[in-house]
């Protein structure tokens, strides 16, 4: 079933993983759950050997035990859950993992845009329904979170914070009094959210100040703050679990050299060093940098070998990825990369020798290619 998919929702990805787990699962279950809490962190985190069991679970997401814990404590208590953080750092990733496993349905979702209205949270109307014959409750159309709210499962609204306050404050009364009222019907015209109802929001953290949540809209949720992976081994880890998949998805037969993958995460760390000592915005790269954005460089890079190249993945060809992806603003961020290849880049080409000269050559054929 996944081949008829472009990208697969986790929860049809992992569907026999998730068969097997709830067929094992002899834990207590909140409300309507499909897992238990343990399984439920054991499917988003992989199993280890003292867990015992008869078949391997993958990890599926790469970060603090602690982040995956406190989310599911968050929405076993019936909470909304809000995962914040700075783009890339596998919020929405997260969010759809936690909904696939405890509802076996992850794409109840809400897009977050300064476009997003009341109707999207609530509901609207079959408008030729209607004129046909009137306002009733088959000719309203219910918003994923309603339909979330009527099944008794998690709904998700993604990127909070890039909608506006009136159409925030929406969840206000869906969050607290558990339903909603539809004024236009006489009968039968309250929404009532079942055991199991909940909301994983998300928000980058980069977007404050565009539009704040409300105090009181705060208030009925539970913060969980994701932080920048800096841990070069978990970013790694991220960074092959993803590229795997990809490779996976384009039937791409193409090995990643350990050694180009280290030349990248080393990239990646040494501009994110620059951008922490820049004293204006002048000086730091628009990209944030996120583990996300490294692995768009990589797959950028494997395509452009596959189809253009000799299926070898080389330095030259990653370097001139990465440049063309973090070059966004000219000239700004081509001169903050000039001054990375120059100052970086040549001495350590120099002193460690290996793919760093390729990739030296690669970035400034890019730079002045772009420039």
């Amino acid at each position: 079933m996944t081949d008829d998919m472009l990208r697969a929702p986790a929860e049809v990805k992992y569907a026999d993983e998730l068969d097997w787990l709830e067929s094992i699962d002899d834990g207590p279950k909140p409300f309507s759950w499909r897992l238990s809490p343990k399984m439920v962190r054991l499917f988003v985190l992989g199993s280890e050997r003292a867990d015992g069991l008869d078949r391997e679970v993958s990890q599926k997401w790469f970060g603090d035990r602690s982040f995956v814990e406190r989310s599911i404590v968050t929405l076993a208590s019936d909470r909304g859950l809000l995962l914040i953080g700075d783009p890339g750092t596998g919020k929405s990733w997260l969010a759809e993992l936690l909904a696939a496993a405890i509802s076996r349905n992850s794409t109840l979702v809400v897009q977050g845009t300064a476009g997003t209205t009341e109707d999207h949270i609530k509901y609207s109307w079959n408008v030729s329904m209607v004129i046909a014959k009137g306002q009733s409750r088959a000719s309203m159309i219910p918003s994923p979170i309603m339909t979330a709210m009527e099944r008794g499962v998690i709904g998700r609204f993604e990127e909070l914070t890039r909608s506006t306050s009136d159409v925030q404050d929406a969840l206000i009364s869906i969050l607290s009094e558990k339903y909603v009222s539809i004024p236009e019907l006489d009968d039968d015209n309250i929404v009532f959210a079942q055991p199991g109802f909940s909301i994983i929001a998300t928000a980058n953290s980069r977007d404050r100040g565009v539009n704040d949540l409300s105090s009181a809209l705060k208030r009925r949720f539970n913060f969980v703050r994701i932080p920048v992976v800096t841990n070069k081994r978990s970013e790694a880890e991220i960074v092959r679990f993803r590229t795997t998949e990809l490779l996976r998805r384009h039937q791409i037969e193409l090995d990643v050299p350990p050694n180009l993958l280290d030349i990248l995460l080393q990239s990646f760390a040494d501009l994110r060093t620059a951008a922490a000592s820049a004293t204006s915005d002048d000086e730091k790269l628009e990209s944030a940098l996120s583990t996300a954005e490294q692995i768009g460089v990589l797959e950028d890079a494997i395509l452009h070998s596959t189809f253009f190249g000799d299926r070898t993945l080389r330095a030259q060809t990653l370097a001139g990825s990465l440049v063309g992806s973090l070059a966004r603003r000219s000239p700004e961020d081509l001169a903050i990369l000039n001054k990375y290849w120059h100052g970086v880049v040549e001495p350590r080409s120099k002193q460690d020798g290996g793919d760093w000269p390729a990739f030296l050559e690669g970035g400034r054929e890019a730079i002045a290619t772009l420039s």
